[in-house]
């Protein structure tokens, strides 16, 4: 009985159903249902954003990024140093371990972590974005598995990861690299005029300045008392104090991505080189059975040797840029072929692996903390399949 007066109503209701689609727009009709499968595609596209297979790869690079960063803080910022002084000032912070005394003595365990608060806070979201972007990538590009993952692919991949990454994140990468070389003693060029002003000032000129008390000191027409000159000093110190002078003395918001271009250029085949080494590695030094931590964590630190030390120069004219409003180190370049000719005129080819010694020991533990933590925390993360 259920069953016939259920279909007795629906021969009920056909024929008025089918008067008011005669009388009605079809547009009418469709509408209700068009808006419904619409805003069906867009949840499922949503769900697919944020389904927990992509939150694993985010957080579990965020906090690979930031282990991994952390643990060679001191390496990081004597590269910096090392690559933005000039050929007049080498033997301030020549050699590794000689240059992480003298950052002690000066400045102490600071010094040391000088800059990674904001190192942190770039790489975190950048770790987060480059290993999310990398995994969705492969995905897109193998069609989810149809087509098989060579090492093009991975190349390419790696290359997007990174552009994607480094441009969401770059007026953070600039910032710190300014803090990390701020209160670094680096020796200047004094010009003659520049003695006579010193010689009029009640502030003598020292031989060895920091970068900033420099800067702050020259760009001063009127003589400013010690304690000024600190005070002023010490605001430029922060992540916000140094981004609003940047943004106040080099064209506003433009100046946070100086050397931008430069940067995605290297950054791109590092990235692309990276992931793909990293992996065609894992296949060598760990297949099945041999996955132990000291094999994991070779994979990496070969990794990241291998992609650094190919791409280098590009590092090198990416700090270059990122510093060249920085008054107090007597150079200005207008662009990163500008940089460019000026490092070779003035230190030659040399000049383009400045700092490369101290980045390899640093990159070595870094990439292998950094593949390490994120294989283990997603593996923690990611649902039981």
């Amino acid at each position: 009985m259920a069953t016939t007066s259920s279909a007795n109503a629906l021969d009920v209701q056909q024929p008025q159903s089918s008067r008011h689609a005669e009388s009605s727009p079809s547009v009418s009709v469709a509408g209700p249902s068009s808006e419904s499968e619409s805003a069906t595609a867009t949840r499922s596209q949503l769900s697919t954003l944020i389904s927990p297979q992509v939150s694993s790869y985010f957080i579990a690079g965020g906090i690979a990024g930031a282990v991994s960063r952390t643990v060679v803080s001191p390496l990081e910022r004597l590269k910096i140093i090392q690559q933005v002084q000039t050929s007049a000032t080498d033997k301030q912070y020549r050699g590794v371990w000689r240059s992480l005394v003298r950052m002690w003595q000066e400045e102490g365990f600071r010094g040391f972590m000088r800059g990674n608060g904001i190192n942190c806070l770039r790489i975190v979201p950048y770790s987060a974005v480059q290993f999310t972007t990398y995994e969705q990538l492969k995905k897109w590009f193998t069609k989810y598995g149809d087509r098989p993952l060579d090492t093009p692919t991975r190349l390419l991949s790696g290359a997007l990861a990174g552009i994607t990454s480094v441009c969401s994140t770059y007026p953070l990468d600039l910032v710190r690299s300014r803090l990390s070389i701020a209160t670094a003693t680096i020796a200047l060029p004094i010009s003659p005029q520049s003695t006579s002003q010193a010689s009029s000032s009640s502030i003598a000129q020292p031989a060895l300045s920091s970068a900033y008390h420099t800067s702050s000191i020259a760009q001063s027409a009127v003589p400013k008392t010690l304690a000024q000159v600190e005070a002023s000093v010490s605001d430029h110190l922060t992540m916000f104090g140094m981004t609003r002078k940047v943004m106040r003395e080099e064209g506003g918001l433009r100046g946070l991505y100086r050397g931008l271009p430069a940067t995605a250029f290297g950054v791109a085949p590092y990235v692309g080189i990276n992931f793909a080494a990293y992996e065609a590695l894992r296949g060598i030094i760990t297949p099945p059975g041999k996955t132990s931590v000291v094999r994991k964590l070779t994979c990496g630190a070969l990794a990241g040797s291998i992609s650094q030390t190919l791409t280098y120069p590009m590092d090198v004219l990416r700090r270059k840029m990122q510093v060249t409003g920085m008054s107090a180190l007597g150079v200005r370049h207008t662009g990163a072929i500008d940089a460019l000719r000026y490092i070779l005129r003035t230190d030659g080819v040399r000049g383009l692996y400045k700092g490369l010694w101290p980045n390899l020991l640093k990159v070595s533990p870094s990439i292998a903390t950094s593949f390490f933590t994120y294989e283990m925390v997603k593996e923690l993360l990611l649902p039981p399949s």
